[in-house]
């Protein structure tokens, strides 16, 4: 996956992103901080690339979207060994 900062304030992050699935993903999960005020995607044709815009406040929103990353990670890895427990 590739990820373009486009826009970067202390508050604001608007992200091009190259998967629709991601950028729906972690606008979904950016919503469970309490600091997010905004967290949607938007595109201006089908054919172009997302951008997933992020407005925080209380916490930066560099900060919110990495710690709503490694939360994914770590959410992730735990459903890897549950699945290798099935083997």
């Amino acid at each position: 996956m590739e990820a373009k900062i486009i826009k970067e304030d202390k508050n604001l992050l608007e992200i091009e992103m190259n998967n629709l699935t991601i950028a729906e993903f972690l606008r979904n999960e950016l919503w469970q901080d309490k600091a997010t005020e905004l967290a949607v995607w938007k595109r201006s044709h089908p054919s172009k690339n997302p951008v997933l815009v992020l407005r925080t406040k209380g916490k930066t929103a560099r900060k919110v979207l990495q710690e709503t990353i490694e939360k994914l990670i770590e959410r992730n890895n735990a459903l890897l060994k549950e699945f290798k427990k099935m083997k």
